[in-house]
């Protein structure tokens, strides 16, 4: 199959999804074009399937903001046109769902169709959606589409509840490479960050309020509290940084916390982790926590959202309330005192991930393509 795939090429969940599917499907032999407004973080090195498409727009002095979404469904209709593309599947509802619809009826024009899937991920439906000078346009793309997915069961759940959908939404979670994402020797970089053996936290996110990474400051500083020698590594970088080096500097524990960046090798530092904080105020599936989980690290998450679907309560890790850092902080001492508790945990959070390997939910997406397809061209063809 030719295959359109339309991003966000952010740090985000959503950019890192649609990208790592594209990888998946372009060793299967598919042909898979990458379009959106920047190369995607992870889309590195060379494929002989994989084409990048850069969607350029002008800065008029009449437009205050360019409008990318114009400028997108004209750079789809080359593509699908020039390029064949079998099917466009887009990620993300606004504007990609939007801008697939007008470019679908564009095409129209001429004779020409395309199917179109569109997969949710969060905060599209959950947070952006929701507003009410968005929502009638989003239901509207939502129903339009050809395919629809959500991430996880709460985010279909969501949906249906704040929208009108008419559409049925397949459920095809995000998922791991579980070649990539596992527990490597890391010793030497351990004992450098650790020389005395010292206890490793890690969160990892794009530092919007959302995230909450405030409250991951609060639990590390209730580890401390407990007498327990550790460090603090985050990762990655956003709106909320310097409020949280503010309260990491009012808790006087900067020398325990270290400020990483936006990294590409996350599973090097996951490796190295004894526990992953996810105290997220809004959190439709965790792919950062299920990154954690397949490097074998027990995950510390509160109860939101599609959180629970994937932590299991006692079993990989800990859920707690939104906000509650006190609860957190105890979890976090016990797994953190308790080499037995913590084995256990890193065991079966490697497992659970293990049932999201890639190449499983890859053939759930060719699968839903296949019939995507077969309905639309069954429909279009004469009776």
């Amino acid at each position: 199959m030719n295959i359109g795939i339309v991003l966000y090429p952010t740090y985000g969940g959503s950019g890192v999804v649609a990208t790592e599917l594209g990888k998946g499907l372009a060793k299967r032999g598919h042909n898979v074009h990458f379009i959106s407004y920047a190369r995607p973080m992870r889309l590195d090195g060379f494929h002989e399937n994989i084409s990048f498409h850069e969607v350029s727009f002008s800065a008029y002095p009449l437009f205050e903001y360019p409008p990318y979404d114009l400028a997108l469904a004209s750079h789809m209709v080359d593509i699908i046109k020039h390029q064949k593309l079998d099917l466009l599947h887009v990620h993300y509802a606004i504007p990609h769902a939007t801008s697939a619809y007008l470019a679908k009826q564009i095409l129209r024009e001429s004779g020409a169709s395309i199917p179109v899937v569109t997969t949710l991920h969060g905060t599209d439906i959950t947070i952006v959606g929701i507003d009410p000078s968005y929502a009638p346009v989003v239901t509207f793309s939502i129903n339009k589409s050809d395919g629809v997915t959500a991430v996880s069961e709460y985010l279909r759940e969501e949906t249906y509840k704040h929208f009108d959908i008419t559409k049925e939404i397949e459920v095809i979670p995000n998922f791991i490479d579980l070649k990539r994402f596992r527990k490597s020797e890391q010793s030497h970089f351990k004992k450098a960050l650790c020389p005395n053996g010292e206890k490793v936290l890690v969160h990892v996110s794009n530092f919007r309020e959302v995230k909450r990474v405030s409250d991951t400051v609060e639990v590390f500083h209730n580890v401390l509290k407990s007498g327990i020698k550790a460090h603090l590594l985050l990762v990655g970088d956003g709106p909320e940084r310097q409020k949280v080096e503010n309260r990491c500097r009012e808790l006087k524990i900067c020398d325990k916390v270290r400020f990483l960046g936006k990294q590409e090798k996350i599973e090097d530092i996951l490796s190295i982790a004894d526990l992953f904080l996810i105290p997220s105020g809004s959190e439709t599936f965790g792919l950062a926590a299920l990154e954690a989980m397949s490097c074998s690290v027990p995950v510390l998450s509160t109860n939101i959202g599609g959180l629970p679907e994937l932590n299991i309560h006692g079993e990989t890790g800990y859920l707690c309330d939104l906000g509650d850092t006190d609860t957190m902080g105890k979890y976090a001492v016990s797994i953190l005192s308790d080499d037995g508790l913590q084995k256990k945990l890193s065991a079966n959070a490697r497992k659970r991930a293990e049932q999201f390997e890639l190449n499983q939910v890859i053939d759930h997406y060719e699968s839903y393509y296949k019939s995507v397809i077969h309905d639309v061209t069954a429909s279009a063809t004469p009776q």
